[in-house]
């Protein structure tokens, strides 16, 4: 597979490494510094991977439009408004964004999906994530996710953080807490808070090899695929 990549960050420097230990080749890489070439740029790869900061956006879609290469992005911090363009490039080619792509998160995500409107009526729902001291986005893309699984209706009201007199907690609340420091790659819990009882979900990543290794092996999966937005879910479970 050949791969043009947007992001030259950590997580850039280990699709490469990755790949290229796969056998696949990156064919050329971009960062902020020089994303400006991909406007001379024509079609050079089976698949763009793209994962950078949502300024790049513009730039992104403007190559794939025009070369109609498949795209998979794992950037996340989008607005809504970034994610209907991002979304929008499924008319002409296959497109895969997600803020995740652990097998682990996705199979957590299913799991909330099915439970959480058996707890909701009675139970108080909190998120917390924590990443490393140089992620520059909160909550995290993951944190986000995990709320959609668990409220897909929006429903509930979501708290960043509390602080001073704040007053009870309302049962249509759903927290979602950010905590930053060190090297850590991603932790999240998803708490049930209930009458005399609490359940508890949690994921850790150990690094981000993880969502590495699950990026590439999807995005195997794009190049000869009709146009269209896909979900991780829908290609892991068959739903």
């Amino acid at each position: 597979m050949k791969i043009l990549l947007i992001g030259r960050g950590k997580m850039g420097k280990l699709i490469q490494s990755t790949a290229k230990a796969a056998g696949d080749e990156v064919v050329a890489a971009f960062g902020h510094d020089d994303l400006g070439k991909l406007a001379g740029l024509g079609k050079v790869a089976d698949v763009v991977i793209d994962f950078s900061r949502p300024e790049a956006l513009p730039a992104v879609c403007e190559y794939v439009r025009r070369t109609g290469t498949p795209l998979l992005s794992g950037t996340t911090g989008y607005t809504e408004a970034q994610k209907a363009e991002l979304f929008a490039l499924g008319s002409t080619v296959p497109v895969l964004w997600s803020a995740n792509f652990s097998l682990g998160v996705a199979v957590l995500y299913r799991a909330l999906r099915t439970i959480s409107d058996v707890l909701k009526p009675d139970f108080d729902i909190e998120i917390t994530e924590t990443h490393h001291n140089q992620k520059a986005d909160a909550p995290s893309g993951t944190a986000k996710l995990l709320v959609e699984a668990i409220d897909p209706a929006h429903a509930l009201t979501p708290v960043y953080g509390r602080e001073g007199n704040c007053g009870k907690r309302g049962k249509d609340e759903i927290g979602v807490h950010a905590l930053r420091g060190g090297t850590v790659a991603g932790t999240h819990s998803v708490h049930f808070f209930g009458p005399d009882e609490e359940l508890e979900f949690t994921h850790r990543a150990a690094s981000r090899q993880i969502f590495v290794n699950g990026a590439l092996h999807m995005a195997r999966l794009l190049p000869g695929q009709p146009a269209g937005v896909y979900d991780l879910q829908k290609i892991l479970f068959g739903e």
